[in-house]
């Protein structure tokens, strides 16, 4: 496993948060600050994103569900209720299939289980461009995707959210960010989902244009006694709508 740089706050059940594509653990500024009362947060840094080792080579979304494995077991504090976002939510399909022993829980956000061939075609144009270009030329695209106009405009205090998380974005290095953006273009989690046993959440953002809501709606069907919910945002709900995303996970989890 590369070395991960992880935050840990709270107190109570263990809960991680994985982050998406081109972030790092700040993603979940709002959501760790309205869940450490009652559990402990451990948000971490995907290889090759934020304080986190680059890896010297390409990697899959098998590699990303290892690194979060052990990241949980090197706590002690196993199973573990873990949440994903985007490629956060990729890693916790592909983890929940490769390590049930390591949660309690799933939580799979604005993700996707599976592109195709114009998706990944997508997927690799970006490539080319960040490995040309570095990562600047693709960060106002990812800002329209990431979030809705209001919330760019300053609704809910945004403008300032949207213009960290770009920095973000834009500081990320553009071979790590390419090798990411490979994993993320490779996946196919639907057989992996049929053998996840563990209850599972799927939130959808009704405004995501980056993973529609159709996208949660066929990993909810693809795992069995999957809940699906959706929240008012676009594709980083759990930042435009922090409050609303850790009441949906509190429920959940006081419903197990």
């Amino acid at each position: 496993m590369s070395q991960l740089h992880f935050v840990k706050q709270g107190q109570g059940p263990l809960v991680v948060l994985s982050h998406a594509l081109g972030c790092d653990l700040t993603m979940w500024d709002g959501v760790a600050a309205a869940l450490q009362d009652r559990y402990t947060v451990l948000r971490y840094d995907q290889r090759g994103h934020g304080r986190s080792a680059e890896p010297d080579s390409a990697y899959n979304m098998d590699d990303l569900a290892d690194d979060a494995a052990e990241l949980i077991r090197a706590q002690g504090a196993s199973p573990a209720h873990f949440v994903g976002l985007s490629m956060g939510g990729m890693t916790a399909q592909a983890l929940g299939a490769r390590h049930p022993q390591s949660v309690r829980s799933l939580t799979i956000a604005n993700s996707a289980s599976h592109y195709d061939e114009a998706a990944r075609a997508m997927w690799q144009a970006r490539i080319d461009t960040v490995l040309a270009q570095g990562v600047s030329p693709i960060a106002e695209g990812a800002m329209q995707r990431w979030f809705t106009s209001e919330f760019r405009a300053d609704a809910n205090g945004g403008s300032a959210r949207v213009a960290a998380l770009r920095a973000v974005l834009e500081a990320t290095a553009p071979t790590p960010y390419a090798h990411a953006c490979a994993a993320v273009a490779q996946i196919d989690l639907a057989a992996g989902n049929a053998r996840i046993t563990c209850p599972t959440l799927v939130i959808a953002g009704s405004r995501d244009e980056a993973t529609p809501p159709a996208m949660s709606q066929a990993i909810a069907q693809g795992i069995a006694g999957a809940q699906l919910k959706s929240l008012d945002a676009a594709h980083l709900s759990a930042v435009e709508q922090p409050e609303a995303f850790a009441r949906l996970l509190t429920d959940f989890w006081q419903s197990l």
